[in-house]
C-alpha cells in the first residue's frame, strides 16, 4: 500500500469497499429479507460486482502492481465455487427417449396493450409453443385469448377477476387429477399446482410467480432525488418481504407432497436471494445443470437479469436447458428437459 501512487490507493480503496459488498452478498441466502430487508436488495447488484472485480483484475495486471489483483482474483474464486458466477461456460446435452419438457413462459398478458409494436404477438407465441412442443407449459401473467388456443387436452388457470381476467394457467398433454391455488394474501401473484399422470408416476407441476417490485425500467431514472430513492427502497424492501412470506406459504405447501415435483415460474427475483435458496433447496435449477451463457429471462434497461426458473428435485434428471430470444414479451420463455 505504501508503494502505491495516490490514484492508485484510491482505485485500491474502492476495490476493498467492493470486496465487502461481494463478501455481504455471499451472506444473503441465509438472511431473511424481514430481518435485514437493504441485504436482499444487494442480491440485484451480484453481477455488477463481479463484473467490477473483472475489471479490478485487469486494471491491476496492466498497471504492473500484481499483489492487489489478488483481492478481487479471490472474490471471483468464491463466485464460482459458491455458485455465484452468473455465467455458465458449458452446456449439457444428454440423449434420452424417456424424456418430457417443461417450460415456462411470462407472456404478459399476450401483450395486450402493445407495449410491444407487434400486433400478431399472440399468434406468435402460440405458433413457437407449437414448433417447440413442450409438454408442460406454465404461464404467468396469463390472459385467455378469445381467437386462439393452445393445443392441449388439459389446463388450469386460476384468474384474478373472472374468466376474462389475469393470473397463471398450466397447460398439459398428461392428465390433470388434482389441482389447486396457494391464494397468496393482499397480492396480485400467486402459486398454483397440478397432479399429472405420467408412466403410471404421479408429477406435482407448481407454477409460482412472486411479487413483484412494481417498476418497470421506463420509469426508472438514474438521476434519483433523496426522496425518490427512500420511496424506492421503500418499494424493494416491501416486495422482498412479501416475497418472504409467499415462499414460506408455498414451502409449507410444497413439503406435503409427496410426488416427484417441478417448480417452474417467475421468481422476480435473482438466483442470489434468500427466495431463490428457499425454493430450490436440494432441487436441481435446470440453467445450472445444462444450461449456458447468463441464462438472462429478463432486461432492465439492458441489465440481464434471470428471474425465470424451473426447478426439479431429485428424482429428475436435467437433460437440456434452453433459454430463448423471441421478443414477444418482456420476459424470455425458458424450457427444460427432464427424465427420470
Amino acid at each position: 500500500m505504501k508503494n502505491l501512487s495516490f490514484l492508485n490507493k484510491i482505485v485500491f480503496f474502492i476495490n476493498n469497499l467492493l470486496a465487502l459488498l461481494f463478501f455481504a452478498s455471499l451472506t444473503i441466502p441465509y438472511i431473511a429479507p424481514k430481518s435485514f430487508p437493504l441485504l436482499s436488495i444487494l442480491s440485484l447488484a451480484v453481477p455488477l460486482l463481479l463484473f467490477a472485480h473483472i475489471l479490478f483484475i485487469i486494471y491491476w495486471l496492466l498497471t504492473g502492481i500484481k499483489k492487489q489483483f489478488l483481492l478481487s482474483f479471490f472474490c471471483l474464486l468464491l463466485a464460482v465455487g459458491m455458485s455465484f458466477f452468473p455465467y455458465k461456460f458449458k452446456e449439457k446435452t444428454v440423449v434420452s427417449g424417456n424424456s418430457f419438457a417443461v417450460m415456462n413462459y411470462n407472456v404478459r398478458l399476450f401483450n395486450k396493450y402493445q407495449w410491444i409494436d407487434i400486433e400478431d404477438a399472440p399468434d406468435q407465441i402460440a405458433e413457437f409453443i407449437e414448433a417447440q412442443a413442450p409438454d408442460i407449459v406454465t404461464f404467468q401473467e396469463y390472459y385467455p385469448l378469445k381467437k386462439k388456443s393452445f393445443d392441449y387436452n388439459y389446463s388450469y388457470k386460476e384468474l384474478n377477476g373472472g374468466k376474462r381476467g389475469t393470473g397463471l394457467a398450466i397447460y398439459s398433454k398428461y392428465p390433470i387429477v388434482k389441482k389447486g391455488s396457494l391464494d397468496f394474501e393482499n397480492s396480485n401473484n400467486n402459486a398454483i399446482f397440478i397432479d399429472v399422470i405420467r408412466n403410471n408416476d404421479t408429477l406435482r407441476i407448481y407454477n409460482i410467480h412472486l411479487e413483484s417490485f412494481g417498476i418497470r425500467p421506463d420509469s426508472v431514472d438514474l438521476n434519483l432525488d433523496e426522496k425518490q430513492s427512500k420511496k424506492l427502497i421503500y418499494r424493494l424492501k416491501k416486495s422482498f418481504t412479501k416475497q418472504q412470506e409467499q415462499v414460506e406459504k408455498f414451502l409449507e405447501h410444497k413439503n406435503a407432497c409427496p410426488y416427484k415435483t417441478i417448480i417452474s415460474g417467475d421468481f422476480n427475483n435473482t438466483a442470489f436471494s434468500w427466495a431463490y435458496s428457499k425454493l430450490k433447496s436440494d432441487f436441481n435449477d435446470s440453467f445450472i445443470e445444462s444450461g449456458k451463457g447468463f441464462g438472462k429471462t429478463y432486461s432492465f434497461n439492458s441489465y440481464p437479469l434471470r428471474i425465470d426458473f424451473i426447478l426439479s428435485d431429485s428424482y429428475f434428471k436435467v437433460n437440456e436447458h434452453i433459454n430463448y430470444e423471441i421478443g414477444l414479451s418482456d420476459h424470455e420463455p425458458v424450457m427444460a428437459r427432464l427424465s427420470y
